[in-house]
């Protein structure tokens, strides 16, 4: 199935899209895709619905993100040797991670705002994880088991922040609209092997990126289960695996995204996403909180 979240920013709906594209309205049976509802009981249950008696949006609705505020976002970091070696970097002996803002997260024709005072932003193409269960030290034979599906996403980083301003990456990861993330989630079942996903990145019409997830030095499951031991997955928490080679970081000279650049990031099976870049915006309206 491809779970998503449609409408005006801040009002969107829970939907599911149906077999013929178009998608249903499930404001009625949950009440958003978020901790209540990504457990495996309701995604059961939506499956087993005759999607034709549910109401329809219209297809030019705007999609947001398709989980709505996860408890938690984490972030892998050098999880492609190749992205390490461009960074200078060693591959690490263990996934490294990073906590990131659930604030950040914005739908995948959102605008990506420039932080105030920014000056290097980046792209990062990452296949996103999404988990359905409550668990810790999970074994890697179990670890699927605990995920709903997944996501194309874009880690966009801002690197004076994650790299000169104290060497805490979270810093460069957690301004609002740099993490876009959809369109859809797409359930498990539907993606097949996740370790075999090619993965792309463009500027301007121009290939930065392109991979595979076979490329990554961890496995899916690994990655869940390894990071298990240091923070408990709850329901509708993010996973990000870490991006391929061919950030403009790592290019000579380096290259960073500027107003008016257009960033889209395809992975196979999931969907693409197409951001805007915009100067930053005193005006601009921050997410809507916890309700």
């Amino acid at each position: 199935m491809k779970l998503v979240r449609a409408g005006e920013f801040g009002s969107e709906k829970p939907g599911v899209i149906d077999d013929t594209g178009v998608i249903r309205d499930l404001s009625g049976l949950i009440p958003d895709w978020d901790y209540r509802s990504l457990v495996p009981s309701v995604i059961e249950q939506v499956r087993s619905l005759d999607l034709s008696t549910l109401p329809t949006l219209d297809a030019d609705t705007r999609l947001g993100a398709p989980v709505f505020r996860p408890g938690k976002i984490v972030g892998c970091a050098l999880t492609y040797g190749k992205h390490a070696a461009e960074a200078g970097m060693e591959p690490p002996a263990e996934p490294m991670f990073m906590l990131t803002a659930a604030s950040a997260i914005t739908g995948p024709t959102d605008t990506i705002v420039i932080p105030e005072g920014g000056t290097q932003l980046d792209w990062e193409a990452e296949l996103a994880v999404v988990l359905c269960q409550a668990g810790k030290n999970i074994p890697v034979a179990d670890a699927m088991n605990y995920v709903a599906g997944f996501c194309t996403s874009n880690d966009v980083s801002e690197r004076v922040f994650q790299l000169e301003r104290g060497s805490q990456w979270t810093k460069g990861k957690s301004a609002d609209t740099l993490k876009p993330l959809g369109p859809w989630l797409v359930t498990k079942d539907e993606v097949g092997d996740p370790n075999q996903l090619d993965i792309s990145c463009q500027v301007n019409g121009k290939t930065m990126q392109s991979s595979n997830t076979s490329d990554m030095m961890y496995s899916i499951a690994e990655l869940v289960s390894i990071l298990s031991n240091y923070v408990s997955w709850q329901p509708g928490d993010v996973l990000m695996t870490g991006t391929p080679p061919g950030v403009g970081y790592g290019m000579s000279p380096q290259q960073y995204l500027k107003p008016g650049d257009v960033v889209e990031v395809v992975i196979d099976k999931l969907g693409s996403q197409r951001s805007v870049v915009t100067s930053p915006q005193n005006n601009y309206s921050a997410p809507v909180p916890f309700v």
